[in-house]
């Protein structure tokens, strides 16, 4: 690489090319090799992904191994302790932290659009009671188009942008819930306007015709930080997902949905059920965490440790240390003593000072500790990656909206390498 002209050098069949260099606000740098192809008749390769930019981004930074997270240069633990989920939506969405008024605004908003179209109802009586939730909430997500005008991309207005915006994270909350009360043969609970977010959403999951449901402090700040916590982490699958689809131009409803689906599989965010069945697994075992933890070491088996590792972070990822600051502080406050927390905490220590992992950076993330806290407030598992979903949206909007303000952006189109059959002569079937 030569620093001074801010080039690299490619050399591929003797030829030799200079490919710019584009350095990010922390110093990340990046060759630009979008004319590679169209030079030297060369594409890179990179299975996933995993070592290539496909855009700018100026919402998240993260790196993976300082174990730094940051939405629009705050630090996550800042957010996680003094924002809530409603300003720290805003600041991804809109790139700066609200005034009081915008606040005011922005959550009137999100009161204004919590309900949904009635007709909708009809489309929630034709699932089985059986349907998983995700499966609900992204065919909802998709069908809002249907009930509510998108934007006109040839000739955007941002007061259309704002309301489709608090529409889907508002009405988002309210159609997992009563994807909760499908689920369970319940009828539905309509968001009240006297409450906020959070609480709204806990009274639709957990109240009924004949009960009212309790709201604690300490369950609306956990599940406050959860939310903060997975609102975004820049170009992970779901996100990517929703930047792939949204470059065709695809309408914020159908891009959204795109990302929901993205979400729902378990080597993303249906990561954290699967460390509860885990943790669930060791305990009817009798909690010999040593037994686990030595089969996961063992190649001739499939056994796995849910909850460690990541595909960006080489240390701890710092999400999974507040969340698990967090569960112990919620169990603590609610007089709950829950045998998978012990089992959990016991796992981190000797993973953590077990050679086999350390060596392979296998530290614990975000979905080792959150589906306890998920567990203390009466979540089920199947709504686990639901609400990792409501929490992941306002990262959603934020990159799709970059995206569609980008002056470069153009819609995506992965070049591969091919390792089929050449060229063959059809020979038709000769029928009797």
């Amino acid at each position: 690489m030569d620093q001074m002209s801010q080039t690299a050098k490619v050399i591929l069949d003797g030829n030799t090319y200079e490919l710019p260099i584009v350095i990010g606000t922390e110093g990340e740098k990046g060759i630009d090799i979008s004319t590679l192809r169209s030079i030297s008749n060369y594409v890179t390769f990179d299975h996933g992904f995993g070592n290539t930019s496909n855009c700018e981004s100026a919402i998240t930074y993260l790196d993976g191994e300082a174990g730094i997270l940051r939405y629009r240069g705050y630090p996550i633990e800042q957010l996680g302790e003094s924002s809530s989920f409603v300003e720290t939506s805003y600041l991804l969405i809109h790139g700066e932290l609200p005034t009081p008024a915008q606040l005011g605004d922005f959550s009137d908003l999100l009161g204004e659009h919590s309900m949904l179209h009635e007709d909708m109802k009809n489309l929630f009586n034709g699932f089985p009671s059986s349907a998983h939730p995700m499966a609900i909430l992204a065919s909802m997500v998709c069908s809002l188009s249907a009930y509510y005008p998108g934007i006109d991309m040839l000739n955007p207005v941002k007061e259309d942008f704002d309301r489709i915006v608090a529409m889907l994270i508002s009405k988002v909350r309210t159609i997992s819930a009563f994807a909760y009360k499908k689920s369970i043969g319940e009828p539905f609970v309509y968001p009240r306007q006297d409450l906020e977010y959070i609480p709204n959403f806990l009274n639709m999951m957990f109240s009924s015709p004949t009960r009212s449901y309790k709201i604690y402090d300490e369950v609306v700040q956990a599940l406050k930080v959860l939310l903060i916590l997975h609102a975004d982490h820049e170009q992970n699958c779901s996100t990517s997902s929703v930047r792939l689809v949204g470059s065709s131009w695809a309408n914020l409803y159908a891009s959204i949905t795109a990302g929901i689906c993205a979400l729902w599989g378990p080597l993303h965010g249906g990561a954290n059920e699967a460390v509860i069945e885990m943790l669930e697994m060791i305990h009817k075992d009798g909690g010999d965490v040593d037994k686990h933890i030595s089969l996961a070491k063992d190649k001739s088996n499939r056994v796995r440790l849910m909850g460690f590792g990541h595909r960006v972070y080489k240390s701890y990822d710092p999400r999974a240390k507040i969340i698990k600051a967090s569960a112990h502080d919620l169990l603590n406050k609610l007089g709950i003593n829950d045998p998978l927390l012990e089992i959990a905490v016991k796992m981190e220590e000797k993973v953590l000072n077990d050679p086999y992992f350390i060596e392979r950076n296998l530290y614990p993330n975000v979905d080792f500790y959150s589906g306890i806290i998920y567990k203390a407030i009466g979540i089920p598992m199947r709504m686990f990656t639901v609400m990792f979903a409501i929490g992941r949206l306002p990262g959603w909007i934020a990159h799709w909206k970059e995206m569609m303000e980008s002056p470069s952006a153009r819609i995506g189109r992965p070049r591969q390498i091919y390792t089929g059959s050449r060229k063959r002569d059809y020979v038709p079937i000769i029928r009797r």
